[in-house]
């Protein structure tokens, strides 16, 4: 099927023209040069044959989506969005380099750079989770990378809130890196099928092609759906990616949803541990945290969980993955979470084989010892006060009130203290 020739780009105030980037189903997307201040922009515009209302909010809705989350350092930035002269609707974003589409085919990418991309990302789409909003279209071509070779995720074009995810309705597929219940048409999308998605992507990083893409056999979009349902990908078949990252890749791929990790973040976990294990320092994690970063360990699990639109906590799955004590992450930016030994991964700076009782009494006794010498301290300043304030006052004390006492052979004379 040919490719469509690029729409003519429209005349966008305070912008130029310099020319077309790439195109798409639904729109195309230009290089500009912004006026004010003065930078190149890469501007999305819808095409006019597709223009209609449902599209418009669609397109909307993106711009909405991507303003909100534009903050995340691993979200492409957003700077405005509008609708130009001719009626079509148009997107203002920052200008990236390229995105790992074609790199990922052309080289083999090196295992800590995969890594460092997958937790980035990963970051992104669970903070997108927690804003109550599905991707729905994860896969390398939709990771770019900036001018500083930073990876963003971007095109939220398909993207909807988790609790509009229920209402089954027909969205463009990526088939090689679209879950198998989404393909089924089981759901629209979910959090499992993100993990299912990402896990894919990052699959495809490392070895160079899709997951159930056979080298020298028919990957036509019917064998890719037959395979993806089947849920047995192909190894890798690098012998730089240690056993532990492809037994984590193929159990986030698993047929059943519940045999997958709980969350993205639950597997950028797992891709953490890898890090560590590979000898390498463990890339943050970056998901915003704010007052639920102090919740307390008992109620940490349900601050957690992705909460829609409309505010409901879609229920937890009965199997949780257990995790071992002995890994620990990375602290900056990250949440912390429990172990299998119901303490802190990072025990909170305390000793397991301290006494409770022997702490407590030790801190009443610390207590008793500073309310004591607190006492003190204030009984002391308050006479050092006062004979200050006496030494320092400008009256001459005065006898009065001399009495004298005739004894034998002698007088004694007796006063009252005059306040020496």
């Amino acid at each position: 099927m040919a490719r469509r020739l690029p729409s003519q780009p429209p005349v966008l105030p305070g912008f130029s023209t310099i020319h077309v980037l790439g195109s798409g189903g639904f729109a195309d997307v230009f290089l500009y040069e912004q006026n004010m201040p003065r930078r190149q922009v890469a501007v999305k515009v819808m095409l006019s044959e597709v223009v209609n209302d449902q599209v418009r909010q669609m397109f909307q809705a993106e711009a909405n989506l991507m303003a909100q989350l534009s903050s995340h350092p691993s979200i492409l930035t957003v700077y405005q969005a509008s609708v130009s002269s001719d009626g079509r609707p148009y997107l203002v974003m920052e200008l990236c380099s390229s995105s790992l589409s074609e790199r990922y085919r052309r080289e083999r990418i090196p295992v800590p750079e995969v890594l460092r991309i997958a937790v980035k990302i990963g970051s992104a789409i669970e903070t997108a989770h927690r804003a109550g909003v599905l991707h729905r279209d994860i896969k390398p071509s939709n990771i770019l990378l900036t001018a500083y070779g930073h990876p963003v995720l971007s095109d939220f074009g398909i993207a909807s809130t988790l609790s509009e995810a229920d209402s089954h309705e027909s969205v463009g597929l990526s088939i090689p890196w679209s879950a198998p219940e989404v393909l089924m048409d089981e759901t629209p999308g979910s959090i499992a099928s993100e993990v299912w998605s990402f896990a894919a992507t990052v699959y495809s990083l490392l070895a160079g092609r899709s997951p159930f893409e056979v080298p020298g056999e028919s990957n036509k979009s019917a064998d890719l759906i037959s395979r993806i349902n089947r849920a047995r990908p192909q190894p890798i078949g690098r012998s730089d990616v240690p056993p532990s990252l492809e037994r984590v890749l193929a159990q986030a791929m698993s047929r059943k949803r519940e045999n997958r990790p709980a969350s993205v973040l639950e597997l950028v976990r797992e891709l953490q541990s890898i890090e560590t294990e590979l000898g390498m320092p463990q890339t943050p994690i970056e998901v915003a945290m704010d007052d639920w970063a102090l919740a307390t360990i008992s109620d940490l699990e349900d601050r957690t969980r992705i909460r829609g639109i409309g505010g409901a906590v879609p229920t937890s799955r009965g199997r949780r993955r257990r995790r071992s004590a002995s890994v620990t992450y990375a602290p900056v930016g990250t949440l912390m979470r429990q172990t299998a030994g119901g303490q802190n991964s990072r025990q909170r700076g305390q000793s397991s084989g301290t006494s409770p009782i022997k702490r407590g009494r030790g801190m009443r006794a610390l207590a008793w010892g500073l309310i004591v010498s607190a006492v003190l301290v204030i009984a002391l300043g308050a006479t050092a006060t006062f004979v200050l304030i006496r030494a320092n006052s400008d009256r001459i004390p005065l006898v009065t009130n001399i009495v004298a006492t005739e004894g034998s052979g002698s007088i004694k004379f007796s006063w009252a203290d005059p306040g020496l």
